[in-house]
């Protein structure tokens, strides 16, 4: 059974549709790049996934579970993790202690953080930065960090309730180079160990065509390609309405 399922999943606004039947899946240890120009639908898609927006037909299922319609924080109890393209962390809060307050939420024990937070779940917190490289740096306020790191520090937030499905908004926009290819690297190796499902978008092809399993192409709200890198790199379709001469 795949990890996500997607069928027929479609939303208008004011008679305007940003998805027309779309559907995908995405198995444990895969990941998946969705692409496309802007106003084609991956953000409508993503939203919808995560419980921001309702459909207006379609469904969403989480191995087998149905996801449609419930809340954001719903779908996140039930596995899945969602990074976004503008890196959201307390800045005046150390590293260690984002990774603890998303910890606290997971495990219902968020007034705990408000006593002595030394000594409230740091060993679990500490492995969290040390998987995406951030144990060095757990005691600096993420104020201080690059935004590399602070990419690092939210994606250790996002794997605190151990996802089962992590969705990612444009991971590497903002960052360098040798940036991107650490980040994909890091996400690629977290999903091969954990058999995490990896679903992300992306406007990076470089980063599309080097770390992406299977691509899905959205335009118009419909998926007019989906396969390997390859495939998708070499549709004639795909290159007139996106890719060009890339």
């Amino acid at each position: 059974m795949a990890v996500l399922s997607v069928e027929r999943l479609s939303k208008a606004y004011d008679g305007v549709h940003a998805l027309r039947g779309v559907s995908f899946s995405v198995d444990a240890g895969e990941l998946v790049a969705m692409i496309g120009p802007n106003g084609a639908g991956k953000t409508t898609c993503f939203n919808i996934m995560n419980g921001q927006l309702r459909p207006d037909a379609g469904e969403v299922r989480l191995e087998g579970t149905a996801l449609t319609g419930l809340a954001p924080r719903a779908i996140w109890r039930l596995g899945v993790g969602r990074t976004f393209q503008v890196a959201a962390t307390f800045g005046s809060m150390s590293v260690r202690e984002n990774v603890q307050m998303a910890l606290l939420s997971h495990q219902r024990l968020l007034g705990s953080f408000f006593k002595k937070t030394e000594h409230v779940l740091v060993t679990q917190a500490d492995a969290l930065l040390g998987s995406v490289g951030m144990a060095d740096q757990a005691q600096r306020p993420c104020a201080e960090l690059a935004y590399g790191d602070l990419k690092r520090v939210e994606l250790a937030v996002a794997l605190a309730h151990r996802p089962r499905l992590l969705l990612m908004d444009e991971p590497t926009a903002g960052m360098a180079a040798e940036e991107r290819q650490e980040l994909m690297q890091l996400a690629a190796r977290l999903a091969r160990s954990e058999k995490l499902a990896v679903l992300f978008t992306e406007h990076d092809m470089e980063v599309v065509f080097g770390f992406a399993d299977r691509v899905i192409v959205l335009h118009g709200g419909e998926i007019i390609a989906s396969g390997t890198p390859a495939e998708v790199r070499n549709n004639p379709q795909v290159r007139e309405v996106y890719l060009g001469d890339t």
